[in-house]
């Protein structure tokens, strides 16, 4: 029996085929192509059970709170659950809001879990309409019209779309179908208000940002993308190609044995093709990929050492190993089935995703109320359209 938690939530994983995301139990060396299923398996309930309690213990926890906000006087002065009544919680707003997406995703998926009746009790708290208008209130304010723009705003498009696609799906009960709907009607206004403030960012914004932070262009505009084909929005998703042609498609050579830096939680070269494969064709994504990261992949992608801090000042490279897993499985799913580069990418995504499992602790809060979502994303295939 696991007694330590840490170890009790990494054996949850490990249960539920995470670990493995697409690959053997033998890990290969650099370079080297390991025999692989390209298709991971799914998610089960007892590593579902796992990441929403994460989520339940923040998106009502006001504290510890990391707040980020322009100050025009005194009177702008506030605590988290006054400022922004619904997204108070998981230390900062953008976590919040994606704590708020693992919920619905999760209960979507596991509708009789325990875990989904405190999940709905959560949202149904929290998006309300006194509180969608306390957080437009919020935004609307002189200096904002930047606020979390784009990583939470793009997150906030996330929970939209999983609300949509709830309130359509066949396979939920009829109360389920309209608690989604009722909730994304709810909180339609700041949708609205945060695609506005995205679109006209976006279609000026002339050079990419390539960090490997919240700031980052590349990662952003994937989910923007995708919340675009879920609910059906043309005109972002011919924005955001055409932009993305213009900030990524004459780019070569991505220099990857630069990264990472020593506190990104996401990959600019990765996440760069993982959203041109979103917008250009099989054959010509495969012709750009030759062309921007040629050659094997090199040792710098692998699994990397975390430092232990008393502040987790190093905690986002648990998240890296996270996204990359996902991101390197989107690449793969974009490529022509022949491709000789798919094992080897479905190889090192395996090794990236059992470090990035393995790194998430539920003592830990600086990272336990983040660290959630992404192994949801990575573990329910989110970014993938089958």
């Amino acid at each position: 029996m696991v007694h330590d938690p840490r170890q009790r939530f990494v054996a949850l994983a490990l249960a539920a085929g995470l670990a493995a995301a697409c690959g053997s139990d033998d890990p290969a060396p650099s370079g080297e192509a390991a025999p692989v299923d390209l298709t991971p398996p799914a998610l089960e309930a007892e590593g579902a059970a796992a990441f929403a309690a994460l989520a339940l213990d923040c998106v009502t926890k006001e504290y510890p709170y990391g707040l980020r906000v322009r100050l025009e006087s005194p009177d702008d002065l506030g605590l988290p659950r006054d400022l922004t009544p619904v997204f108070y919680g998981c230390y900062d707003w953008h976590s919040a809001v994606h704590g708020h997406w693992l919920l619905a995703r999760l209960t979507r998926r596991f509708p009789g879990a325990e875990f989904a009746g405190e999940a709905r009790a959560a949202l149904d708290q929290n998006l309300t309409g006194e509180r969608v208008a306390g957080e437009l209130e919020f935004v609307s304010k002189k200096g904002r019209r930047g606020f979390e723009r784009p990583y939470g705003l793009a997150w906030l498009l996330q929970l939209d779309a999983e609300l949509a696609e709830w309130a359509a799906d066949p396979k939920s009960s009829d109360d389920d179908r309209g608690r989604a709907a009722r909730w994304r009607a709810t909180l339609a206004p700041l949708v609205e208000n945060g695609v506005e403030r995205l679109s006209e960012f976006l279609d000026k914004l002339e050079h990419p940002v390539r960090v490997g932070e919240h700031k980052q262009t590349a990662f952003s505009v994937g989910l923007i993308h995708d919340w675009a084909v879920s609910v059906g929005d043309q005109g972002m998703q011919d924005l955001l190609a055409a932009r993305a042609r213009v900030w990524y498609g004459g780019d070569r050579d991505c220099p990857v044995d630069y990264e990472p830096s020593g506190q990104d939680f996401l990959s600019p070269c990765l996440a760069e093709a993982d959203v041109m494969r979103r917008v250009l064709p099989s054959g010509e994504f495969a012709a750009w990929l030759d062309g921007f990261l040629p050659g094997p992949l090199p040792a710098t992608l692998e699994p990397v050492h975390v430092p232990a801090d008393e502040e987790d000042a190093f905690g986002h490279l648990h998240g890296l190993h996270l996204s990359r897993a996902w991101m390197l499985q989107g690449i793969v799913s974009a490529l022509p089935e022949d491709d000789p580069r798919l094992p080897g990418m479905a190889a090192l995504a395996s090794r990236n995703a059992e470090a990035g499992f393995a790194g998430v602790d539920p003592n830990n809060y600086v990272g336990s109320h983040w660290l959630g979502s992404f192994a949801t994303y990575l573990a329910t295939r989110r970014g993938i359209r089958e």
